[in-house]
């Protein structure tokens, strides 16, 4: 893998602070604007790396690296930085929390009108969305974390209070973002017969069979999750169209509106989370979003998070709703994904949803949840690579890894981005919201990367991980070069010149994604080393030789033998345990010790012949 995370890691957190912190206070706000969203993804640039890489923590100060302490150095020492973070993640929940104490989750700045031109009501701008719900779950635990730790090391009273304060709120965001998720999940209901059942069929029936027996078998696929809705979801949203579930000839999809269901009901929780908006989106599952709210719910029950103890106990039965929630929208797609014994609907690109969209893009975003489902369901190697396939396919038709023309529509998905309309955000009189999503390329490199560390097959593994240095180098190509922005993202024209566009401001959401990238790698970097049983069997082939020959010169050798003899038969002794303790984990390793163990063996035995005269 030639992506150095460490270094690259530590050039964007000396940009991201230099920008960041340039008058002695931390200035929020880039290329889109101050919201919700771009904030948090502001500050998860400092705080994924700083609790998801062991290298860069920094709620020990005394034992944080001299150089990453170093990329931080605008912000003060090794004391300050927590210090300045601390007044900054402050800041954050401070802005966006409402004078009655409910914190805001608006999309505020990231809203768009669906037609160009209408004017956005303000009204609108402060509607909840779900992207925020799920970044300030990550962030909150990333916060409570932090705080956790650090209060260990915190003698000043002024500086505790400092940090009791800040963990208690985001303790109430965390709480509430999780409320505003359950409020948030849609179960869509409609007849095979409707133009959505049609074109949920049309997707899955990649061997034309007859519609009927396609739609008892995927009914009869769907069975588990279509009773674990009825059944199990009992709060927030969702649970009112389950009645509708067992009539014939009905199918169903799940998965997160884009804001509040309309109608959702509240949740009873024993914190005061403030005042729950009442919702208006729509009750269908948009794909980016539900893609959001798994990669978000999954840290809730993440090892971190059971470790320290992030979660009280109202946060963990919100938890144990939305790992509910979760386990049934990862199920659902997966098993559309990959219905039927012959070509996988995903593999079928561009993926179609039931409303006629259709982008390559959306086939990334299910690809994520499908490999999300292998690891539950422990999948073979063989189902990995498939999946492996579709990511190589995908890069290509994405003009990522093959050559682009001067001006294709495969290039919009860099720039403007894909656009889709938020029903339902026409309900406060204004126009109705669209979202837009430009992120393909670093999408494409964290999934590319995760798979890759699931795989124990070499060649494929080794396959994945040539594509991921080719996507690594695409986004070098869009580092902004110039200005207070330079060392982060995005430039699109650096990789696209044909796209004729120039930025010198920032985008949160871009870097924090690149980022979340390089998050990844060092994971994956810091796992154990793929192993191989055929060098796990010639290692101990060898071993077993090379044993032999040691017994046999510990036997043979005299009992005069010089010092230096004798020294060197120890050390050999210890390089065989070495190998031995090493060949479980390393093969690799212990096959490199034995050979020279056996070369030094033979050098001793032609020694001890030639000294006695024999051949």
């Amino acid at each position: 893998m030639q992506i150095q995370p460490r270094q690259q890691l530590l050039d964007a957190w000396r940009a991201t602070a230099r920008l960041s912190y340039p008058d002695n206070a931390w200035r929020f706000g880039g290329r889109e604007g101050a919201n919700s969203i771009s904030d948090a993804e502001q500050l998860l640039c400092l705080m994924a790396p700083a609790t998801e890489v062991p290298i860069f923590r920094l709620d020990k100060p005394d034992a944080a690296a001299s150089d990453v302490i170093a990329a931080l150095g605008v912000l003060g020492d090794d004391i300050q930085v927590p210090q300045r973070l601390i007044e900054a993640l402050t800041g954050y929940l401070v802005r966006y929390t409402a004078p009655d104490g409910t914190p805001i989750f608006s999309g505020d700045t990231y809203f768009q009108p669906d037609a160009e031109g209408d004017e956005i009501k303000t009204e609108q701008r402060g509607l909840d969305v779900v992207d925020s719900f799920s970044i300030s779950v990550t962030l909150m635990l990333a916060i409570v974390g932090f705080t956790k730790v650090f209060r260990t090391v915190v003698t000043r009273p002024g500086l505790l209070a400092d940090v009791d304060r800040l963990e208690q709120m985001a303790n109430t965001r965390l709480t509430a973002a999780m409320v505003g998720l359950l409020r948030s999940f849609a179960v869509n209901v409609f007849s095979a017969d409707e133009d959505l059942g049609r074109e949920l069929i049309r997707t899955v029936n990649q061997e034309r069979r007859p519609t009927r027996q396609v739609v008892e078998e995927l009914r009869e696929a769907l069975r588990e999750i279509n009773a674990r809705l009825r059944d199990d979801v009992t709060i927030g949203s969702g649970a009112a169209e389950s009645s509708e579930l067992d009539i014939p000839n009905r199918l169903f999809e799940c998965g997160w509106s884009w804001g509040l269901v309309k109608e959702a009901p509240l949740i009873e929780t024993t914190v005061d989370v403030g005042v729950q908006r009442d919702g208006v989106a729509e009750n269908a599952p948009y794909l980016y979003f539900t893609t959001v709210a798994l990669d978000a719910i999954q840290t809730l029950f993440a090892e971190r998070t059971r470790l320290l103890g992030l979660l009280d106990e109202a946060q963990s039965k919100l938890a144990q709703a939305l790992q509910l929630r979760w386990e049934l929208a990862r199920s659902y797609w997966a098993t559309i994904a990959t219905f039927g014994s012959g070509r996988w609907p995903l593999e079928d690109l561009p993926w179609r949803t039931t409303d006629g969209i259709e982008f390559d893009y959306l086939s990334l975003l299910v690809s994520g949840m499908v490999v999300q489902n292998m690891v539950a369901m422990r999948a073979s190697n063989a189902e990995l690579t498939r999946v492996a396939a579709v990511l190589d396919e995908l890069a290509n038709r994405s003009r990522i890894t093959r050559r682009s023309s001067e001006r294709e529509p495969a290039l919009d998905v860099h720039h403007p981005g894909l656009h889709f309309p938020l029903v339902g955000s026409e309900e406060l009189g204004g126009p109705r919201l669209a979202w837009t999503v430009a992120d393909i390329s670093p999408l494409l490199l964290k999934r590319t990367l995760n798979l890759a560390s699931l795989l124990s097959e070499g060649t494929s593994r080794s396959r994945l991980l040539d594509l991921s240095d080719e996507l690594w180098g695409h986004l070098q190509q869009r580092v902004i070069r110039q200005g207070p922005a330079r060392g982060l993202w995005d430039q699109p024209a650096g990789a696209f010149p044909q796209l004729r566009v120039e930025f010198t401001e920032v985008s949160w959401y871009y870097t924090k994604r690149v980022v979340d990238c390089l998050v990844t790698a060092a994971r994956v970097i810091q796992e154990p080393p793929l192993r191989s049983g055929l060098l796990a069997q010639i290692a101990a082939d060898l071993l077993n030789e090379a044993d032999h020959l040691y017994d046999r010169e510990l036997l043979n050798g005299s009992t005069d033998s010089g010092e230096q003899l004798r020294v060197e038969l120890d050390r050999i002794g210890v390089e065989l345990r070495r190998a031995r303790a090493v060949r479980g984990e390393r093969p690799g390793v212990a096959v490199a010790v034995t050979e020279e163990v056996l070369r030094k063996l033979d050098r001793l035995s032609a020694a001890r012949r030639a000294s006695s005269g024999t051949s």
